[in-house]
């Protein structure tokens, strides 16, 4: 007897060391819970007051054009970061409407290959082409060398360039369109314009493609044939969603992008769950993460717009990486939204859209250097979009409604990362093209999967 109750002791004994030793590890948890969120509201607290102070800031400059510009050209704002991946692209598109600003007429020289050149090797170099006056078009010139020219105000149409070696050159206000450039070695290709410059930013002129990408937009909107007239959206966002800038104006909410988007593409309802202030990544506040559920089950089309407010507070640590994708990081929020919206909402189709580049970015990290650059946060954006099958909009390589640029800012986007009833009309046209883009190409797929099907 005395055995079994020594036994029972011991058993009693361990049991209750097991107890102790898990209510440890639960207080511990719990404080580092609380830590971790003291720490968070309080960097919270701390990094919106800043972006506030920063947008009065701007907001005040937008009214006066001549104090916006000598203010974004002395704090050197007026670059935007050259992604390596994305460099080509987001300076002269992928085809033929996305190219730079104005062409040019009166002159030209076409149909030349590559004996049309500075030597007979194929190299062209030192040249200038500029004015209103001259077209460059109908062009080869293959495994040459070009180099250290200037090329301004000009309209390049229907060339062909290829194996060939491009550095050191200026391409600016120019048309580029319907030009075949392959297997080149590009260097260089927006060289520093003053010795503060890095190589790896460029001058921003986002008001014209602007302009450009706006009219192809509309153009587009207009000859849609696709009925959204049975579809209900839902767009879960932040501020820029929400359009919090102009609560204070009556009516603001058709102002917003979800609203005008309804309208554009004639959808049946939208559902605008945009907050001030949130977030993907649970770092910041009311996080995409912990919220999606609010989305209706019978929602078509499901749009996330975010990833500014990230970019506000998150360092590297809270970047995460797409190897771990830990919670409370940026990388392992968005991965187990997409997974939780995949899963929960099965039969919508999911559109996973970046940040538009905005100059408070940049401004706050010259005070904070632990932040990072904005393609941090779209590379990972495009990565878990792709593994999720997940429909991907990257606003920040288009160069629409960049704010770099004080042209944007005084016309669209007058604190620096909001827009204005005109800006958000621009924005919310995008978003209707690309969705109508999206479904058109969805349609197409499906009638060629029925057709393949029928042979």
């Amino acid at each position: 007897m005395n055995n079994i109750n020594k036994v029972l002791l011991m058993l009693i004994a361990m049991v209750a060391i097991m107890l102790i030793a898990v209510g440890i590890d639960k207080g511990y948890d719990y404080y580092q819970d609380v830590k971790w969120e003291k720490e968070r509201v309080a960097a919270y607290e701390e990094a919106k007051a800043d972006v506030e102070a920063m947008q009065s800031t701007i907001a005040t400059l937008s009214e006066d054009p001549d104090a916006l510009i000598a203010y974004i050209e002395e704090n050197e704002l007026n670059y935007v970061e050259v992604d390596a991946e994305n460099a080509f692209e987001s300076v002269y598109g992928n085809d033929a409407d996305s190219s730079s600003s104005a062409s040019m007429s009166e002159g030209s020289i076409s149909d030349n290959a590559s004996e049309v050149s500075q030597g007979g090797d194929g190299s062209v170099s030192d040249n200038s082409v500029s004015g209103e006056g001259g077209s460059v078009s109908g062009n080869e010139l293959a495994e040459g060398s070009v180099s250290d020219n200037s090329v301004s105000g000009n309209s390049v149409s229907d060339n062909s360039v290829s194996d060939n070696s491009v550095s050191d050159n200026s391409v600016s206000d120019n048309s580029v369109s319907d030009n075949s450039v392959s297997d080149n070695n590009i260097i260089e290709e927006q060289p520093a314009v003053s010795a503060n410059t890095s190589k790896e930013k460029k001058l921003c002129a986002s008001y014209e493609e602007t302009m450009q990408i706006n009219k192809a937009d509309k153009q587009m909107i207009a000859q849609n044939s696709i009925d959204f007239s049975g579809m209900k959206i839902a767009c879960l966002g932040d501020s820029i969603t929400e359009a919090a800038n102009l609560t204070d104006e009556e009516g603001y909410e058709q102002m917003t992008y979800p609203y005008q988007l309804s309208q554009l593409l004639g959808a049946r309802e939208v559902v605008n769950l945009g907050i001030g202030g949130s977030s993907i990544g649970r770092y910041w506040d009311q996080a995409f993460v912990d919220r999606y559920q609010e989305i209706p089950q019978d929602t078509d089309l499901i749009i996330i717009m975010g990833g500014t407010n990230d970019g506000f507070c998150a360092s590297e640590e809270e970047l995460g990486s797409l190897e771990e994708r830990e919670a409370r990081t940026f990388a392992g929020d968005l991965d187990e939204l997409l997974r939780g919206l995949k899963e929960n909402y099965p039969d919508a189709e999911i559109v996973l859209v970046s940040p538009l580049s905005n100059v408070l970015h940049d401004m706050l990290r010259k005070e904070r250097e632990h932040l990072l650059p904005q393609s941090a946060f779209v590379a990972i954006m495009k990565e878990l979009a792709a593994e999720y099958d997940v429909h991907f909009i990257d606003l920040y390589h288009s160069n629409l409604l960049d704010t770099h640029d004080a042209a944007i800012i005084h016309n669209f986007m007058p604190d620096g990362v909001h827009g204005n009833a005109a800006g958000y009309k621009i924005l919310a046209e995008h978003m209707a093209a690309e969705i109508i883009g999206l479904y058109e190409e969805m349609a197409e797929a499906e009638m060629q999967k029925e057709a393949e099907n029928e042979q």
